[in-house]
């Protein structure tokens, strides 16, 4: 797994239990949001809990490297001032990796 991918998981293994918004491009002109909490980190995927009043499905998983090729973008609320600093854009992710 490269140096970068390391260091996003393990930024994402610190914000474990934390709500989150993920925003992805599932296609042409389609955006999908879902909000949850950030569940469980593996070596290559993170599950994110979705809330069950806004989303029929309990659980999604997303890769790493969707957050490298900015497919997702991923926010944080309510974060304080920090390592991660108050939400968590794909840029934001990727840079803060290369300075960890």
């Amino acid at each position: 797994m490269p140096s970068t991918l390391a260091k996003i998981k393990s930024m994402l293994d610190n914000c474990i239990g934390k709500n989150l918004t993920v925003t992805s491009h599932i296609g042409r002109k389609k955006v999908v949001k879902r909000k949850g909490i950030l569940s469980e980190t593996f070596p290559s995927i993170f599950v994110v809990e979705l809330d069950h009043d806004e989303s029929a499905v309990e659980r999604v998983s997303y890769s790493y490297t969707d957050i490298l090729t900015k497919n997702i973008l991923v926010e944080f609320e309510g974060q304080e001032a920090g390592l991660l600093g108050g939400t968590i854009a794909n840029e934001e992710l990727v840079e803060n990796a290369e300075d960890f």
